[in-house]
């Protein structure tokens, strides 16, 4: 774990010692992550955090039809990640039309042994890098590994991160198509893309039709509000790799029951089981059983479960979120910080 056997002690002295809190800003933690650390953070520390972490089912409310509050809490006492945190989320989808990010949060971390207030910080853009940080190892165990072309469903807040995740886990991508509803959203995205000048060699386009490019995709990623199926089974190559970021509720769905069917269903936790309504649905209309998914992140990294098993076989991944991502997130920013 990023709390190594070597500074364990360290750690515990410099909470021991910290007088006031501090306030990690949303610049301060854009430069200490990049999507890169972040996934081999997650794949070196999720086999033992997953074992030592007490994660309570998080509390949804609704607030309105279309808003929500969540409330994630976790923790251990064990010296190795000796860590109290709670992550605060609100989802106003209505927000896209007042150009405001339609997820944001704040995540305090308190000291386990003390109970000191350590740190709070801008949940919304740690969620952003944990949520495609998660999907892009998950893409390092289910996509094929010479995927070319990723086909990004929505040009959100996410979807940026969500790129350069894939890109960073699948250094073949050489070409990213981009949808969304409104079509200058993704043509302004692709174009942000290309200018930065960040990714040599990989072309980004944006697009208007997703039924005429998501059978290009050799990975497709979907970060939306959706509430009927945007993804068709039936379009999907052979090969492609789904995944499913934007559903946490029932009533929400990016694919239709087709590609759940055709493909291999894994999951980030078992959350996602009762949780994500394309597999909701799907278990309520028979189309997969509970027993048939193929396993959960935690199990593909510590290698109780095999990914992708051939070329052609279509695999998907659903996330829904858990709090021990957003632990070793504003873990690995804050020791980050601290030690700065």
């Amino acid at each position: 774990m990023a709390t190594t056997t070597a500074n364990k002690d360290e750690t515990i002295s410099t909470i021991a010692s910290s007088s006031s809190p501090v306030f990690i800003s949303t610049e301060t933690l854009c430069t200490i992550l990049t999507h890169y650390t972040l996934m081999n953070h997650f794949q070196s520390t999720l086999p033992k955090a997953s074992t030592i972490l007490q994660t309570p089912i998080r509390q949804h409310h609704s607030l309105s039809p279309s808003s929500s509050l969540l409330l994630m809490p976790s923790w251990s006492s064990s010296s190795s990640l000796p860590y109290i945190g709670v992550k605060l989320v609100t989802h106003f989808p209505q927000n896209s039309s007042l150009n405001l990010p339609g997820v944001q949060g704040s995540y305090v971390l308190f000291s386990s042994t003390t109970g000191q207030t350590l740190a709070s910080m801008d949940s919304t853009e740690l969620t952003l890098y944990r949520t495609s940080c998660v999907s892009g190892l998950a893409s390092k165990y289910l996509a094929r590994h010479d995927s070319e072309v990723l086909v990004m469903v929505g040009a959100g807040s996410l979807a940026p991160h969500l790129i350069k995740a894939h890109l960073s886990a699948i250094p073949s991508l050489r070409k990213v198509i981009i949808w969304n509803r409104t079509v200058e959203k993704a043509t302004t995205l692709a174009n942000k893309l290309s200018q930065s000048g960040e990714f040599g060699g990989v072309r980004f386009e944006g697009c208007g039709c997703l039924d005429e490019v998501v059978g290009f995709g050799d990975i497709v990623s979907c970060a939306t509000n959706s509430e009927t199926p945007l993804v068709k089974g039936e379009r999907l190559k052979g090969g492609a790799h789904l995944d499913l970021v934007g559903s946490f509720k029932n009533s929400m769905m990016e694919c239709d029951d087709e590609a759940i069917r055709r493909g291999k269903v894994f999951v980030d936790n078992e959350t996602a089981l009762v949780e994500a309504g394309e597999l909701v649905g799907a278990f309520e209309r028979g189309v997969i059983k509970k027993d048939e998914i193929g396993g959960s992140l935690v199990e593909l990294v510590r290698g109780e479960k095999v990914g992708r098993i051939s070329f052609e076989q279509i695999t998907v991944f659903k996330s829904v979120g858990f709090a021990v991502v957003d632990m070793l997130a504003a873990q690995l920013v804050y020791e980050t910080y601290t030690r700065s």
